[in-house]
């Protein structure tokens, strides 16, 4: 016989969604002193860290288009970039419609300046756009509810 001792894994884990009906029966019974409150708190503090990088990334991505429908002289293209920008717009909305305090992300914070350049980073690394003069700085409002209504083309 081996003195061998397994290593016992916890629920969180050996099976993450099995753990989260397991909270969230243990919240709703009221049994807290059988709750995983460590992996709990790190489950939350990753939920809040992923709405702020969706956000950043459908704003990113809305910088993106808008920035080519903007500044790039192909009229061709601007239904496809207005579409996008809308698709967008839908996006960030639902976003801060379910939390509304990340509109403060949204409103010329750091997230909203790292977004804006990386967009700007995507559109000049781009061959096609090397003539455009995209600006080094967000020439419009940062307020959420015109980025979310003000077609800023329309505004040059």
């Amino acid at each position: 016989m081996t003195n061998t001792i397994s290593a016992r894994k916890s629920l969180y884990e050996q099976d993450l969604n099995l753990w989260i009906e397991t909270a969230i029966a243990q919240l709703k019974s009221r049994s807290l002193q059988d709750l995983d409150i460590d992996n709990l708190i790190e489950e939350l503090e990753g939920l809040a860290g992923r709405d702020r990088r969706e956000l950043k990334e459908k704003l990113t991505t809305f910088l993106e288009h808008l920035l080519k429908r903007c500044y790039v002289n192909m009229p061709d293209c601007y239904d496809g970039w207005e579409e996008t920008i809308n698709r967008m717009r839908n996006a960030i909305a639902d976003i801060v419609t379910q939390s509304p305090s990340l509109k403060n992300y949204v409103s010329g914070s750091e997230l909203f300046q790292k977004a804006f350049a990386d967009a700007l980073k995507v559109v000049r690394k781009n061959k096609c756009y090397s003539r455009v003069n995209f600006p080094d700085v967000w020439q419009f409002s940062c307020d959420v509810e015109d980025i979310l209504n003000i077609d800023f083309w329309e505004c040059l």
